[in-house]
């Protein structure tokens, strides 16, 4: 077996959602991630997630689902993400400060990345040295790390 460098990478909630909503890019990629990557949250972030999915009725709506689907959606990422006791208080984004949770969860863990729809992170591109990049961009990063992975001697 090969030695794998594993990426740390904290998922939005945003994105966390998505994967939970439909089965296209997002819901592939977390899939893909559990080879090559310590996926990393925190409750904050999954209560958020669950706060959106159970009381966004324009979501509940388009999407039909219950909430027993949510709560196992919950606890499959609980279960395959390292959950972080305690978040370091972080004041970044005035804007949106729920975001500050995720990069408080990044900061915690020394992430390399933050996987993110929000234009406000996406435009820095990164903060203290974590790469913060759409779903659509890791898939790329990964698609890499797996080539690389695979090519390295063990």
């Amino acid at each position: 077996m090969t030695n794998r460098r594993k990426l740390y990478v904290v998922l939005d909630s945003v994105v966390a959602v998505s994967a939970f909503l439909t089965d296209g890019l997002t819901a592939n990629m977390v899939s893909q991630c559990q080879e090559y990557v310590n996926l990393y949250t925190a409750e904050e972030i999954l209560q958020e997630i669950r706060r959106v999915l159970l009381e966004k009725p324009h979501i509940r709506n388009r999407y039909r689902y219950s909430e027993e689907q949510v709560e196992v959606f919950i606890n499959r990422l609980r279960n395959t993400s390292t959950v972080v006791a305690q978040l370091p208080e972080t004041r970044v984004v005035e804007r949106d400060p729920k975001d500050d949770m995720i990069i408080a969860c990044a900061v915690a863990v020394s992430a390399n990345y933050i996987i993110n729809r929000d234009r406000d992170l996406l435009d820095s591109g990164n903060y203290q040295q974590i790469q913060i990049v759409t779903p659509e961009h890791f898939m790329r990063i990964l698609s890499y790390e797996k080539e690389h992975n695979e090519n390295r001697p063990g």
